[in-house]
């Protein structure tokens, strides 16, 4: 795939980027290559191989999830805090509503 000054300009109007003529006639060769790049990486082989998020192995340090029942510093005091609420529903803040 390759983009002309046309498509530049048109994704240019797209994004509101005002560019010049001149910045579209740079622009047009570094999106072909970039293109070129993206098409380049899906020809690479990649049956059998997992997905992954970082090169090293990351292990995120987690905490057991339990409830403390120390009433000034713990959980469990979800009425003591909804009494505070100018409008507590169904156990949860009520909040007017913004969407019509």
């Amino acid at each position: 795939m390759s983009v002309d000054t046309a498509t530049v300009a048109k994704i240019a109007s797209l994004a509101r980027i005002k560019v010049t003529e001149a910045e579209l006639d740079a622009m047009v060769p570094e999106l072909n290559g970039i293109l070129a790049w993206v098409e380049q990486l899906g020809e690479v082989d990649v049956t059998g191989i997992e997905p992954m998020t970082a090169v090293i192995p990351n292990h995120q340090r987690l905490r057991d999830d339990v409830v403390n029942a120390d009433p000034l510093t713990g959980g469990d005091i979800r009425d003591a805090v909804l009494a505070n609420a100018p409008a507590p529903e169904h156990g949860f803040f009520g909040v007017p509503k913004v969407i019509e």
